[in-house]
């Protein structure tokens, strides 16, 4: 008897591939419309500012001389720089210019990864964490808040996620032996990271790109976030906490405890000495450094994606430079280069989605909402759908939308460039503020992050900690129900006020 192949979820390329398809039949089917536009006037901290943004009361078909409503279909392959099917992913990749999308976004992708790569490559903040782990000894309770904090810090700061299966080596088995179990490591380095991405005030990697994307300062509206992200890991923290208090005295009680047989086997608590030198610190304090720096830039001078990416190229090569001097990792000058290409090549599929993704748009018509487009007809369908419900609902339902999506497209970079052109002109149609609609992109795509099978950061972590993917959905639904519950205060609360 055959055994049943187990489904899995195609790779994003091609579930972009099949949208895109989609995108063209529909062309054929949805008569194109476009919309007025108007100047609006506002000021913003103190200063007056204009922006042009669509009537949504001004909507119409596009039609041909006879009356009839226009069609615009789609050709197979375009010569002369015609947007055909074929040639979605380049016409995507080489759009926009580099103060967004696409190719902008495309480059700040691959130089933030790059720069990162050099930062790993020194191996300063592995150590740090080493480091912290060290100094708790004695006090070994205190390893679960100071490191549910830190990888959610992480998260927030730079988009950790796939790192996270890498510490969950080491940390798993540590927690085991020190009485907790394998649960308890996933939850303080994946589960944390994702609830700093999901709350992140300033993840170069989700809330930058959608923010770009949407026409939106680029990490504009950090305090309203930090103090979310304050919450959401305090929240985590307690919850761990009492769950590791709870299998601390009662090992047995564990969805784990069987598969933490091999732990406490093989696992004998090591004694794990740091090696956090002068070197490591000096790196360590250029990323705080680095990062202060971005933050002055966007706040006194306005810096957009072009500075920011240099600033964070900046940051990889002055560590780079001193993990050469100080011999971290025994890295020489080729490594800097080599750490760069490793980085960049990590992130390569999410900078090539984002063209590809782009590549949908350009199908449908481009995303000018004076330019005749199905894209402006399905704005104004989902506007009359949502339009009328009060803005604290419609935000609500953007939230629900994007976290269904991400099961689909677990990529945060991916969803945000396939989902936030839709989302931000959407969120003028249904009175809510585009950046509410970030905030509910960002809620949506890190939380689930947590909990769907398709993230292969969650499954390589669980794959670490043994723990097979049916026990950690009966453990982590009720954390998931809290988070749920939160992210639904928070957007209520920022349709509110405005945000």
């Amino acid at each position: 008897m055959k055994e049943k192949k187990a489904w899995k979820v195609p790779h994003t390329f091609v579930i972009v591939f099949f949208v895109v398809l989609l995108a063209a039949l529909l062309t054929y089917v949805v008569p194109a419309g476009q919309f007025e536009t108007e100047e609006v006037t506002y000021t913003q901290d103190g200063e007056e500012s204009t922006r042009t943004v669509l009537d949504p009361d001004s909507f119409s078909y596009v039609t041909n001389e006879n009356g009839d409503q226009v069609r615009q279909g789609t050709a197979l392959f375009e010569d002369g720089g015609g947007a055909g099917f074929l040639n979605y992913v380049f016409e995507g990749l080489v759009s926009g210019d580099k103060w967004g999308s696409a190719v902008g976004v495309v480059a700040f992708i691959l130089i933030i990864g790059g720069a990162f790569g050099i930062i790993l490559r020194t191996r300063a903040i592995e150590q740090g964490i080493l480091n912290v782990i060290d100094k708790t000894k004695g006090r070994e309770i205190l390893i679960i808040p100071v490191m549910f904090f830190l990888f959610s810090l992480g998260g927030a700061v730079f988009g950790m996620g796939e790192e996270a299966i890498a510490f969950a080596i080491i940390l798993v088995p540590l927690m085991v032996a020190l009485g907790y179990d394998a649960i308890t490591g996933v939850m303080i380095t994946y589960v944390a990271t994702q609830v700093g991405f999901a709350t992140s005030w300033m993840n170069p990697f989700s809330v930058a790109i959608a923010q770009g994307v949407s026409d939106v300062p680029v990490l504009s509206g950090a305090p309203f976030r930090i103090a979310m992200w304050l919450v959401f890991t305090l929240v985590g923290i307690i919850f761990t906490w009492i769950y590791a208090s709870k299998i601390k005295k009662d090992p047995k009680k564990s969805l784990s405890y069987e598969t933490d047989a091999y732990f406490r086997k093989n696992g004998d608590l090591k004694d794990l000495q740091a090696n956090f030198t002068f070197g490591h610190a000096l790196v360590v304090l250029t990323l705080i450094a680095g990062i202060g720096w971005v933050i002055w830039g966007v706040i006194e001078r306005a810096y957009y994606i072009p500075e920011i990416a240099s600033q964070f190229f900046t940051m990889g090569l002055v560590a780079g430079i001193i993990g050469v001097m100080f011999k971290l990792n025994n890295m020489k000058v080729d490594d800097i280069a080599e750490g760069f290409i490793e980085g960049a090549k990590d992130l390569l599929p999410a900078a090539l989605i984002v063209g590809m993704a782009k590549g949908i748009v350009i199908i449908l018509g481009g995303d000018s909402p004076d330019a005749p487009s199905v894209l402006n007809t399905m704005l104004y369908g989902a506007g009359q759908a949502i339009g009328d419900l009060p803005s604290a609902l419609s935000a609500w339902f953007m939230y629900a939308f994007q976290s269904v999506f991400n099961f689909f497209v677990v990529s945060g970079s991916g969803q945000a460039a396939l989902t936030m052109p839709l989302m931000a002109p959407l969120a003028d149609i249904a009175g809510v503020t585009r950046q509410t609609a970030v905030l509910a992109f960002q809620l949506g795509d890190g939380l689930t992050n947590i909990f769907v099978p398709t993230s292969a950061a969650l499954l390589g972590t669980l794959g670490a900690a043994r723990i097979d993917w049916g026990t950690w959905a009966r453990f982590i639904w009720k954390f998931m129900l809290l988070l749920i519950g939160m992210a639904t205060i928070f957007m209520i609360i920022a349709s509110v006020i405005n945000f």
